[in-house]
């Protein structure tokens, strides 16, 4: 009897907790950019803000975004729209930057350019406290200038 209840409970304890440690597991939302996007512009979405203060505002602890550039770029604009003050930590082969909104991007950080092959983390961040739904756009397409 005593066999019979330790083979029904721990898989029991083992199933719950591994439902309950899932979410720990998730995986970092990822896309691979190639010298063709399937759409143009790429829109992604999120949450900004997070509990880690940094000089970039406020960041999550794991990257927003991860983006697989497959092949060296001429050029990759990538811009955040948010109702806060949103940021963007860009972690990749290039370095590490932060990009803060500016008159010429209308208070949206944007970064553009060439972008070199590899593994980008994104980190979208918020200068408050609080966190807001976000729009990532990713396009190839210069932005017309006024």
């Amino acid at each position: 009897m005593k066999t019979y209840i330790r083979f029904t409970i721990v898989p029991a304890a083992l199933v719950i907790s591994l439902a309950l440690i899932k979410p720990i597991w998730a995986e970092v939302p990822s896309i691979q950019i190639n010298s063709k996007l399937q759409s143009d512009p790429l829109v992604l979405k999120g949450k900004s803000g997070g509990s880690v203060q940094s000089d970039c505002g406020n960041i999550p602890d794991a990257p927003s975004q991860i983006i697989q550039v497959k092949e060296s770029l001429p050029y990759l604009r990538l811009t955040v729209d948010s109702p806060g003050q949103p940021t963007m930590l860009i972690d990749g082969p290039g370095g590490r930057f932060c990009v803060l909104a500016d008159q010429y991007s209308e208070t949206k950080p944007e970064l553009s350019g060439y972008w070199q092959e590899g593994k980008y983390s994104l980190y979208i961040g918020e200068l408050s406290k609080r966190q807001y739904n976000y729009t990532l756009s990713i396009s190839q397409q210069k932005k017309p200038m006024n």
